[in-house]
């Protein structure tokens, strides 16, 4: 993989045809996506049926561990009656990329919370770099793609053992912008825009806020057509059951086919393949015993894991809706509930980041976009952590106050004063 050193900010215009294009383990793009063993009947696209080699056990580890935080990150975030769209790799590889920089304890509980407890940073970075690197085209039928970048604050001092490793593992482009310039955020949301085909725009502020010294981002896009796609004149409008006992009407699709299934007490899951069969939409329904909120916070990485490996080819039908979802969310809360405390206060350990001293992270956001229909399925995500340096100590005199004149020399005070209420000046 070839790795140019940009010394100058990314061309935006041309930012989509320049960015290295990456499949990825389907467990690890989108919450309802997985990798599928079905082999289709369809032989237009190529029948994706195995890895071009085997996985080592990093690899296999580093995969359960972001499914851990993936279903970690779905339970934290589900709030009952509202919809949730995330990407768990794309806040991983954000984070990931953080962590280069971080130490002691912050560095412990990032490691933690994205589930890579009692690995080294040397494996974590290296498998992530592997994954990257194998699966590189796939399923030519399914265009995936991932980018980082690192955004600093012009003059702001960088490691460069953290610039290194951000550029080689996460093939991250690294500029450096004056964030005071009205144009910095709009190259920053350009490369964003850019690196999701248009799908997600405005990942940070037109104004970029003072404290800010850099922005670290990953951007994931995926288009993948439906190996069995549905036919669109079988779509009719029909009732979908909320969980507060209403309904709504909604375009759902239909099709009858063989399809791994799988059932059990809490749910029936189906498998949906795209293109050769190597990634595929995952849909749990619960029972009608189980809230779908409870079913997302009774799954876990070993579930998974069972439920992906005892699917079974059955003849049946599928009714899904046809829908379209933009969401957006700070993850500060999720990821402190799961253990991420330190790095979002003063207690942040960043230094392995910057000689700066008082940096932390202020927030961790992102913003994904999916539509689903007839044809297949669109996605992106872009997450974004936003990394601050402590404020300087303030004085703000907005409220009543003493004042002194003095000579500071022999320390004689010349006037004494109070203010309650300012006068007029």
């Amino acid at each position: 993989m070839t790795r140019p050193e940009p010394p100058h900010p990314p061309d935006l215009a041309h930012a989509a045809a320049l960015r290295p294009r990456f499949s990825i383990p389907g467990t690890l793009l989108l919450l309802a996506t997985a990798g599928c063993g079905l082999l289709p009947t369809d032989p237009s696209p190529r029948e994706i049926t195995r890895l071009p080699r085997a996985l080592s056990a990093a690899e296999v580890e580093v995969i359960g561990a972001s499914n851990g935080f993936a279903f970690g990150l779905l339970a934290q975030a589900s709030r009952p009656g509202e919809n949730l769209f995330l990407s768990p790799l794309s806040a991983s590889m954000a984070l990931g990329m953080t962590m280069n920089g971080a130490a002691g304890e912050t560095w412990n509980q990032m490691r933690d919370v994205l589930g890579f407890d009692g690995l080294a940073e040397e494996e974590i970075n290296a498998a992530y770099e592997s994954l990257l690197e194998l699966l590189v085209g796939l399923d030519p039928s399914v265009e995936t793609a991932v980018g980082n970048s690192v955004w600093t604050r012009q003059g702001f001092p960088v490691h460069t053992d953290f610039l290194a490793a951000v550029r080689e593992t996460f093939d991250a482009e690294v500029a450096e912008l004056d964030f005071a310039s009205p144009s910095a955020s709009g190259r920053i949301n350009g490369w964003v825009k850019a690196a999701t085909n248009g799908r997600i725009e405005d990942i940070v502020p037109a104004v970029i806020p003072g404290d800010v010294v850099m922005y670290l981002i990953n951007a994931i896009y995926f288009k993948g057509p439906w190996t069995f796609r549905f036919n669109r004149s079988d779509t009719r409008n029909a009732p979908f059951y909320l969980d507060d006992g209403s309904t709504q009407t909604v375009p759902l699709m239909t099709m009858r086919r063989d399809l791994p299934y799988r059932e059990n007490g809490r749910f029936r899951a189906v498998d949906l393949p795209y293109g050769g069969g190597a990634f595929a939409m995952t849909i749990l329904v619960p029972q009608p015993d189980v809230s779908v909120d409870d079913l997302a916070a009774s799954l876990d990485a070993t579930q998974w894991q069972d439920l992906t490996a005892s699917f079974r080819e059955t003849d049946m039908e599928v009714f899904l809706p046809r829908f379209r979802m933009a969401y957006e969310r700070k993850l500060n809360d999720d990821l402190a509930a799961l253990g991420m405390v330190d790095a979002f206060g003063h207690r942040a350990d960043l230094s392995r980041l910057s000689p700066v001293g008082g940096l932390w992270i202020s927030s961790v956001k992102q913003k994904s976009w999916v539509d689903v229909n007839e044809e297949g399925t669109e996605a992106a995500a872009a997450t974004v952590v936003s990394v601050v340096e402590s404020a300087p100590p303030a004085v703000r005199a907005d409220r009543p106050f003493l004042f002194f004149i003095r000579e500071r020399l022999s320390g004689t005070i010349l006037f004494a004063g109070k203010v309650a209420s300012p006068p007029s000046g």
